[in-house]
C-alpha cells in the first residue's frame, strides 16, 4: 500500500477555514464599527437639529416675552392715559360749578357777616367767618337750606372775635356742596 499522508491536507485545511474565519470576524468588526459610526452620526445629526429647534424656541420666547412687556407697557400707558382723560373731561365738566358755588355762597350771605376762610375737602365746604349776631348765622344756615347747591349746614363752633373786631362773633360751619338736577325742560 502507497502511503498516503491526509495530514497536511488537514492542515491546510485547517489553516484556510482559520483565516476564513478570521476574515468573517474582521469584515464583522468592520461592518458593527461602520452601522455604529452611521447611527452616532444620525444620532448626533438628531441631537444637532433638535438642539438648533430649541435654540429657536427660546429665541422666539424671548420675542414673545419682550412684546409681551411692550404690550403689558402700552396698556398701562393707555388706562394711564384714559385716566388722565376722565380727570380732563370730569374737570371740563364742572368747571362751571365752581362759579355757580361761588355765586350761591355770595347770594346765600346776609348783611352783617362775612367769611374770613373757605377750604374745600372733596364735597365738603369748611367755612370760617364772623358775624355781627348770632341770629345772622342762623339766618345763613336757612339760606343753605334752602339753596340747591349746598346741603347740611352744620355749625361747629360760635366764639366771641378778639379784640379787634369787638362785637363780631367768630363761626366755624360745614357744608356739603351739591349739584342741582338740572330742570326738564317743558315742551
Amino acid at each position: 500500500m502507497a502511503k498516503i499522508n491526509l495530514r497536511p491536507w488537514r492542515e491546510e485545511l485547517r489553516a484556510e477555514k482559520q483565516k476564513q474565519f478570521i476574515v468573517m470576524i474582521l469584515g464583522s468588526v468592520i461592518i458593527a464599527g461602520g452601522l455604529t459610526f452611521l447611527w452616532k452620526s444620525d444620532m448626533d445629526s438628531r441631537l444637532a437639529y433638535q438642539q438648533s429647534r430649541n435654540a429657536y424656541i427660546e429665541t422666539a420666547t424671548k420675542q414673545l416675552d419682550q412684546q409681551i412687556t411692550e404690550i403689558e407697557n402700552l396698556k398701562r400707558q393707555r388706562d394711564e392715559l384714559l385716566a388722565r382723560m376722565q380727570v380732563i373731561q370730569d374737570l371740563q365738566g364742572t368747571r362751571p360749578v365752581i362759579v355757580r358755588v361761588f355765586d350761591e355762597l355770595v347770594r346765600t350771605l346776609p348783611d352783617g357777616l362775612f367769611y374770613t376762610d373757605l377750604k374745600r375737602t372733596g364735597e365738603r365746604i369748611d367755612i370760617v367767618g364772623m358775624a355781627e349776631s348770632n341770629s345772622r348765622i342762623s339766618n345763613l344756615m336757612r339760606q343753605f337750606e334752602e339753596s340747591d347747591w349746598f346741603a347740611n349746614p352744620n355749625l361747629s363752633n360760635v366764639a366771641a372775635a378778639d379784640a379787634r373786631r369787638a362785637g363780631y362773633s367768630q363761626f366755624n360751619l360745614a357744608v356739603q356742596q351739591q349739584t342741582p338736577e338740572p330742570e326738564a325742560e317743558d315742551n
